[in-house]
């Protein structure tokens, strides 16, 4: 059972695969997330991180749905966007100096953070995602050789549970605290 004082934007948060075919995110709505993840910390301020941006219905989106794995291609269908993170992992060829590449990967990560808790602010649910084919989205789309497609984030309001199978693993549980934060050395719980 999550803690109760935390935000309910994060005890509250899980990851449906049942979405609403019919909601629309706005451009306005969209713009929001991608504001949320522009802000989110960098090493640096390096900011070393992109976004493939798809709307249901739109070139980008019916792209990114060619390269699902066979477990996503039905219920990513139904989501309003697709916000596939990317990071760069090497010296673009114009560039003098790459600091910080080591925790580019890591910044991307804070990205998807961020989407998903604005997300919530807005009523909005989302679903992080890797099963796709990552070279083929890179290759579809341009992304440069100094440059990683990582993960997909689903986005849009609930579906009807009854349309859809709902997956009992969309609502995981957690390790106890015991077993993730540690004191004094590695495995020696936190008081």
């Amino acid at each position: 059972m999550p803690n109760a004082e935390l935000t309910p934007y994060l005890r509250d948060r899980w990851s449906p695969r049942v979405f609403d075919p019919t909601h629309e995110l706005s451009d306005d709505e969209l713009r929001l997330l991608l504001e949320a993840a522009r802000w989110s910390p960098s090493a640096g301020n390096t900011q070393r991180w992109a976004f493939l941006v798809g709307q249901r219905g739109d070139a980008t989106f019916t792209e990114l749905e060619k390269h699902l794995s066979k477990g996503n291609k039905g219920w990513v269908a139904n989501v309003s966007a697709v916000i596939v993170t990317c990071f760069q992992t090497g010296a673009a060829p114009d560039d003098q100096e790459t600091p910080y590449l080591d925790l580019a990967e890591y910044d991307a990560g804070q990205t998807a953070a961020h989407i998903t808790v604005q997300a919530a602010s807005m009523g909005l649910h989302v679903h992080q995602f890797a099963g796709f084919d990552h070279e083929g989205v890179a290759e579809a789309f341009g992304v440069p050789d100094h440059w990683r497609v990582a993960t997909g984030v689903a986005l849009g309001r609930i579906g009807d549970p009854a349309t859809s199978e709902v997956h009992e693993k969309d609502r995981s549980s957690r390790k106890p605290l015991e077993e993730i934060a540690y004191a004094g050395s590695w495995g020696t719980p936190l008081a």
